[in-house]
C-alpha cells in the first residue's frame, strides 16, 4: 500500500511540473507551493486506507517561520495535537470501523532546535506539514465516502485540497473546499 501511495506523486508528475512552470513566485527545490492549497493522497486497498496530507504550514498554524513566541508555539501544538486526532479530523463512516494503525506527522516546524529559530525568524522559509496516516477498516466496502467538514472547520486556512484517489473502482482526482468537503470513493 505504501508504494502504491509513494508511486501517486510520480504518476502525476508531469502535471506537477506544468503547474509549477506557472506559478508565479518560485521557491528553490520546493516545487508548488500555494497558500491556502494542500493535497491529499487517499488509497483503499482491502481494509487498508492510507492518507498522505501535504500543505503549507500557513494553512495549518497561519505561518511559516520557526515558532519563538509562546503564541507561537501553542499554536504549533495545539495543530499537532489535533493532527494526532485523524478520527476526529476526517470523518469515515463508523459502519467502516476503522482504526488508526500508524501515523506520522512531519514539518520543520515540529523538529526546529532552538539554535535555528533566531536564524529562521530574520529569514522568511517556505514550510510545509505533511501527515501519513493508515486505517484498518473493518468493513471496507461501508467507505463510500470521507467527510472533511471537521477538517476544513479546524484548519480554515485551508481553502482547497487537491485530491487524488487510488481505490476498487480506479483512480480520480477531484478538488474539496469548506463548500464541497466529500470525497466519493
Amino acid at each position: 500500500m505504501r508504494r502504491l501511495l509513494l508511486a501517486l506523486p510520480f504518476a502525476l508528475l508531469p502535471l506537477t511540473m506544468a503547474y509549477a512552470a506557472d506559478h508565479d513566485h518560485e521557491h528553490d527545490s520546493l516545487g508548488a507551493h500555494e497558500h491556502g492549497v494542500g493535497t491529499l493522497n487517499v488509497a483503499l486497498d482491502g481494509p487498508t486506507l492510507e492518507l498522505d496530507l501535504d500543505g503549507p504550514s500557513v494553512n495549518i498554524v497561519g505561518f511559516e517561520h520557526i515558532a519563538t513566541t509562546d503564541a507561537d508555539k501553542a499554536k504549533v501544538d495545539s495543530a499537532r495535537t489535533q493532527l494526532e486526532n485523524p478520527l476526529a479530523l476526517f470523518s469515515l463512516p463508523k459502519a467502516a470501523g476503522c482504526v488508526v494503525e500508524a501515523q506520522d506527522l512531519d514539518s520543520p516546524l515540529f523538529e526546529a532546535a532552538p539554535e535555528e529559530a533566531g536564524a529562521a525568524k530574520t529569514e522568511h522559509h517556505h514550510s510545509d506539514i505533511e501527515a501519513h496516516y493508515a486505517f484498518t477498516c473493518a468493513n471496507p466496502e461501508a467507505l463510500k465516502a470521507l467527510d472533511l467538514t471537521q477538517f476544513f472547520k479546524t484548519f480554515p486556512g485551508t481553502h482547497k485540497l487537491k485530491v487524488q484517489l487510488i481505490g476498487g473502482s480506479g483512480q480520480q482526482g477531484s478538488e474539496l473546499t469548506p463548500k464541497a468537503p466529500t470525497l466519493k470513493f
